[in-house]
Order: C-alpha cells, then structure tokens, then sequence
C-alpha cells in the first residue's frame, strides 16, 4: 500500500509577488516641481512667448491676461517669457556651481583625508580660512573683484561652497581608510593613488549626491540674492533676482511683478528641499528601517 504522501500531487507554489512600491511622496512631489522647472529650462533655450528682450511701450504694466499670460513689466515686456529665459539662467549657474565645488572639494577632500599628516593640517588650515568667512559674505567680495557677471557668480559661489564638500569628504574618508577592505587592497599589492580611486572614492557618492542636492538650492537662493543686490548677472538679462529687484517700485501698482518671480523661487526651493530629503532617507544606512 502506497502511502498517501507519496502519490499525492506536490504542492504548487505560486511565485510570490512584492507589491508594488509607490515612491515617497516627498520624492513624487519634489520630482515633479524639478521636472516642471527643467521643462522650462530646456523650453527656454528653443522657444519663448515673446522675445524677452524687446521693448513695447505701448503695452506697459499689463495684468496677467490673454495674451500676455503673467502680465508685462515696466518696459512691456512679457513677465512669462522672462520667468522661462530666468529658470535657464538660475539653473544653468547653480549647476556649473555644483560642479566646481564638487568637483574642487572632493579632490582636496579625498587628499585630506587619506594622506594625513602634513597634507591634511595645511589643508584644513585653508579651508578652515575660508569657512571663517559666511558664504554670502565671501561671494559678495569675490564678486566685487571679479566683476559682476555670470561665470563670476559661479567662480565666486563655487569658492564659497568648496570648504563644505571638503569636510563632508574628508570625514568620510577618515571612516574609511582604516575600514577592512582598504587594508585588503594594500596588502594585495595595489598602490595607494589605486586604492584612493577604485575604493575609497566610490563610497563617497551617496553622502555627496545629497550634498549636491542641497547646494543646487543654495545656489538657486544665492544667485537670486545677488542678482537682487546689482551683483549678479547685468540687465537687460533676465534671472529671477533681478525680476525681483526692478519689481520693487512698482509693487503696490503692479504685484504680479514681484510675485511671480518670488513664486519660482519658492517652487525651485521647495522641489530641490523635498527631493534632497528623499535621497538622504535612501542612501543614508541610519535613515533606513
């Protein structure tokens, strides 16, 4: 007699399905306010309403309507048209700042940390110089010998920000220089500068992508700001900070001047905010469950 165990039919196991995971709604959200602002930042480059540049009189301090959407300024020239030429320019200043200071301060960072020793004091010695200055105060004089421009609002920013990434990498790198694998490359033979490069710089990635993303909004704000002060890019030129300087004596007239761009400045604060938090809750280990 059979036992019933053997000639019954094995059990099927249906192939489990994950559910499926929706992104974080700080990552949905600060997602799409990024996308939106690239969008119009690419836009900007091949189209416009109107050409931002030209001048009409006749049209001058016209209220958001059909077919000047977000209203004209005090020359007549289209707000909205200006809005999408300034998302270019913002973004296009924040991001070459990020990547100089990135750039900058992880290679004096990675030197810091791993070499030690002499290397490592008169470095930091340095950047300790720098970080006694306030960022804006430290632009604010650099602009003033460069001269107000562009590319002078990024050297003088990316100055400003190199100090931070190279704390953030050097204290990562001191965690890892001692850490088992490290010494694994140096016993097999690998020389330090390989060592450096294929080791220990990969495993400083995830602490500065969410150091770019924060600074991306730094950038956004400071250029702004110099902008509104007369130090960043010159008129006619459009950027959010100089919509909002020229906008202040005619407030009480006419306050879509002022608002709208303030707006911008908010969204792209806001959306670079709630993306950096999600990526820090994703690459940070001590922020996972």
């Amino acid at each position: 007699m059979k036992i019933l165990s053997e000639i019954a039919p094995a059990p099927t196991t249906a192939p489990v399905r994950r559910p499926l995971r929706l992104p974080p709604l700080n990552a949905l959200i600060g997602g799409i306010l990024l996308l939106i602002l690239l969008t119009m930042a690419v836009a900007g480059i091949f189209w416009t309403p109107y050409d931002p540049l030209r001048l009409d009189l006749a049209h001058r301090f016209l209220a958001p309507s059909w077919p000047h959407v977000l209203g004209t300024d005090e020359f007549g020239r289209d707000v909205l048209s200006r809005i999408i030429i300034g998302a270019r320019t913002s973004l296009w200043i924040s991001l070459l700042t990020v990547v100089m200071a990135v750039s900058i301060g992880t290679f004096f960072g990675l030197l810091a940390g791993y070499l030690r020793g002499w290397t490592d004091r008169i470095l930091m010695m340095l950047n300790d110089a720098l970080l006694a200055f306030p960022g804006m105060l430290l632009a604010l004089g650099l602009l003033a010998i460069v001269g107000a421009s562009q590319y002078g609002i990024v050297l003088a920013l990316g100055i400003a920000y190199i100090p931070t990434v190279v704390r953030v990498v050097r204290s990562t790198v001191l965690s890892l220089r001692e850490r088992e694998f490290i010494e694994a490359s140096r016993v097999i033979g690998n020389s330090e500068l390989y060592t450096l490069w294929r080791h220990v710089a990969p495993n400083c990635i995830a602490p500065l992508i969410v150091l770019a993303t924060s600074m991306f909004g730094w950038a956004i704000l400071s250029e702004s700001a110099l902008s509104f002060l007369g130090l960043g890019v010159p008129p006619p030129a459009a950027t959010w900070g100089n919509m909002l300087a020229s906008s202040r004596p005619h407030l009480v007239t006419a306050p879509w001047l002022g608002f709208f761009p303030g707006l911008m400045i908010a969204i792209a604060l806001i959306g670079i905010n709630l993306f950096g938090d999600a990526l820090r809750d994703r690459l940070d280990p001590r922020m996972s469950r």
